[in-house]
C-alpha cells in the first residue's frame, strides 16, 4: 500500500494569515458570534443526543429540588437528601435502568447534575450500579458536576432552554423535591406542558406535601380561574421513596416503555 500524499504547508501570507480564510468548522470566532446562535443551538442537541442514544436511553426519570439541601446540614435537609437518594436506587433498580440483557435502557435517573437533591439521585442510582444523567449548566456558583452522574452521560450547556428541551423529551415522569426558584421554573415548565397538552401525561410528583404547600397555595389558583380545578390532578403528593414509586406506578408510569411525545392535541412529535 502506498503511503498517503504529503501536503506541503501553505506560505504565510496576508491572506492565509486572514481569520476569513480560517475553515469555519475551526474558527472559533466565527462559531460563537451571533449568526451562529442557531447553530450552537443545535450543537448542544446533538452532542448530548448521540451520547444518550449511544448508551441505549430510551427513557428517563428526572429529578428536581435544591442544590442547597446537604447530607449533614439542619433538619429537614438530611431527610429530603436520603429520600432522594432511596429514590435514586429504587427507580434505578425497578424501571430499566440496568438493561437486564436488553438494548435499551428505560427511566433513568436525569438530574441537573449539581449538589444537593441532584447529587443526591445520581449517588441513589450509582448505588445500585446503574447509570444516570446530569445536564449541567454553565452558572456562577453551585453548578459543578456531582461525583455520581455517569461520566459519559455528564453535560453541560449554556442554554437553558436546550438544558429543558433535554430534560423533557425523554421523561417519563418528573419528581420535585423541595427548593427555590429554579425548581419553581423547572416544575412549572412541565406543569405548562402538561396543561397545554405538549407533554404526554406523564406523572408528576411532589415530595414533602407540607412543604410544598407552605410556598404554593395551589388551589387559590383555581379559587381565581387562572387554571382549571382539573389541573390540579396532574401532580400527586408523596412522603418517602416508596410512596414516590407507588405514584409512579398508579400515575401510568410503565417500567418498559419511553414516554409518546406525539400524543396530544394534533400536535407534533419533538
Amino acid at each position: 500500500m502506498s503511503a498517503p500524499p504529503v501536503i506541503p504547508p501553505e506560505p504565510v501570507t496576508p491572506q492565509t494569515a486572514s481569520p476569513t480564510y480560517r475553515l469555519a468548522s475551526l474558527d472559533p470566532d466565527f462559531i460563537l458570534s451571533p449568526s451562529m446562535r442557531g447553530v450552537r443551538f443545535l450543537l448542544e442537541f446533538a452532542k448530548a443526543d448521540e451520547a444518550l442514544k449511544a448508551w441505549g436511553v430510551r427513557s428517563t426519570i428526572v429529578v428536581f429540588g435544591s442544590a442547597r439541601i446537604h447530607e449533614a446540614g439542619p433538619e429537614p435537609h438530611p431527610r429530603w437528601y436520603a429520600a432522594a437518594r432511596a429514590f435514586g436506587a429504587l427507580a434505578s433498580r425497578e424501571g430499566g435502568a440496568l438493561l437486564d440483557g436488553g438494548s435499551e435502557r428505560h427511566n433513568v435517573i436525569c438530574t441537573g447534575g449539581g449538589p444537593g437533591i441532584m447529587e443526591a439521585a445520581n449517588r441513589g442510582a450509582h448505588d445500585v450500579g446503574a447509570p444516570s444523567i446530569g445536564l449541567n449548566i454553565t452558572l456562577p456558583h453551585e453548578q459543578a458536576p456531582n461525583i455520581y452522574s455517569t461520566p459519559e452521560l455528564t453535560f453541560r450547556f449554556h442554554y437553558f432552554a436546550m438544558r429543558k428541551m433535554h430534560l423533557a423529551m425523554r421523561a417519563n415522569a418528573l419528581v420535585v423535591f423541595p427548593g427555590g426558584f429554579g425548581t419553581l421554573d423547572e416544575l412549572f415548565e412541565l406543569l405548562t406542558l402538561r396543561q397545554t397538552g405538549k407533554a404526554p401525561p406523564i406523572p408528576i410528583v411532589l415530595f414533602d406535601e407540607a412543604y410544598w404547600r407552605g410556598v404554593i397555595n395551589f388551589e387559590a389558583f383555581a379559587a381565581a380561574g387562572m387554571i382549571s380545578p382539573h389541573d390540579l390532578e396532574l401532580f400527586r403528593f408523596a412522603e418517602d421513596a416508596e410512596g414516590i414509586w407507588r405514584c409512579l406506578l398508579d400515575g401510568g408510569l410503565n417500567p418498559y416503555e419511553p414516554p409518546d411525545w406525539t400524543r396530544g392535541p394534533d400536535l407534533p412529535g419533538w
